[in-house]
């Protein structure tokens, strides 16, 4: 009787044990990506300065509250990033990084930042996105003139993002920028005119030629699935290079139905040099942010008038490359702010409070810090 009692035991107690191990196992299996750069920070952009291949990556832990300058260079050394990183973005378990005078697209594992491939024969790349797992589109700006500074039309590059080559070239407006995808459709900014371009995603071929305000820099996409346009007007010069408030034209914000491709509504500034640029929505996509004569603005996309009032004013002080990017953390609604002081010397990240705008901390990064990707 002993005997079985202690058998009994020793198995009830070896069930125990294996249920333990299970579940334990369980615990410890999760979804979440893996890796020093794979959540709880913000992957930081720096642009760096021309000729200069001192294009880098910055990446801000929440966990140890201090920023860590250079981890792409600390993954992949001695590889060299390349020269003016126009655009960092991410898509799934890949980060796509566009080197603008490099003439390229560097691909590294969004999580470790190990570089995986490059995407080349660019002439001067601008923005990616993806469509999906499969295909990307990147802009590029062609024709570029010395003498007179002017740009030809540019072109969208169709990419195949699983042989990391270009598939198609599609003939743009002059200076494409900002690129975003949108029921079937995806809409370009051509920054050196007045229209944006849409193109059918499943033909790729060109759809329609949306006429806007001069000069469309940037675009964002509202939680009404309106698409809005930061349009910079056109900047008239003196014969000192400085701008000549007479003969400029102001700048505007206007909205797009995606699906019709009508333009709903335009709001013009009042003042004509400044330019609004740096259009982007916080998480919810229910309000913009935009910067206009170096101060960051935020309204709700109900508004039927531009915000009157800054949300982050630095003062007549702060330097012309300021606010040099701009982005929104998801989570808490804080502003982030890239400083440029000039493309020489490293810039900062600065964050805000995104309700009262007061400033909140800063931290050091590198040259010409441009955008943000929070993870």
């Amino acid at each position: 009787m002993k005997k079985n009692t202690l058998f009994c035991s020793l198995l009830l107690s070896a069930a125990f044990s294996l249920s333990a191990m299970v579940f334990t196992s369980c615990e410890k299996t999760s979804n979440n990506p893996t890796g020093e750069y794979a959540q709880n920070g913000v992957l930081i952009s720096n642009e760096g300065a021309m000729n200069f291949s001192n294009a880098s990556v910055g990446f801000y832990s929440h966990d140890r509250r201090s920023v860590e300058n250079n981890v792409f260079k600390k993954v992949n050394n001695p590889m060299v990033l390349g020269d003016v990183l126009q655009h960092l973005s991410v898509h799934g378990e890949q980060v796509y990084l566009v080197m603008n005078n490099s003439g390229k697209v560097v691909v590294a594992n969004a999580n470790t930042l190990k570089a995986e491939g490059e995407i080349t024969g660019f002439e001067a790349p601008r923005h990616f996105t993806a469509l999906n797992e499969e295909k990307g589109y990147v802009t590029e700006w062609l024709g570029y003139d010395p003498a007179t500074y002017v740009y030809g039309n540019g072109r969208v590059a169709v990419v195949d993002l699983k042989t990391l080559s270009v598939t198609k070239t599609i003939t743009v407006g002059v200076q494409p920028e900002h690129l975003v995808v949108s029921g079937g459709k995806l809409f370009v900014a051509n920054a050196g005119g007045n229209t944006v371009t849409v193109i059918n995603t499943a033909t790729d071929a060109i759809e329609a030629s949306i006429a806007v305000n001069d000069g469309p820099n940037s675009l964002a996409l509202d939680r009404n699935n309106v698409l809005w346009v930061s349009s910079s007007g056109v900047k008239a010069y003196n014969s000192d290079w400085t701008v000549s408030e007479e003969n400029s034209t102001p700048g505007s914000l206007s909205k797009i139905n995606p699906g019709s491709n009508a333009v709903i509504e335009t709001m013009t500034f009042s003042q004509k040099a400044p330019s609004p640029s740096k259009l982007i929505t916080n998480s919810n996509r229910d309000k913009l942010y935009y910067v206009f004569n170096n101060k960051v603005y935020g309204q709700s996309i109900s508004a039927s008038t531009l915000a009157s009032q800054a949300l982050i004013d630095r003062g007549s002080a702060y330097t012309p490359y300021g606010f040099y990017g701009l982005g929104v953390e998801p989570t808490t609604g804080m502003i982030y702010a890239g400083k440029a002081p000039d493309f020489t010397n490293n810039g900062w990240m600065v964050r805000y409070n995104g309700q009262s705008g007061a400033p909140i901390d800063s931290f050091q990064v590198g040259v010409a810090p441009n955008g943000f990707v929070f993870r």
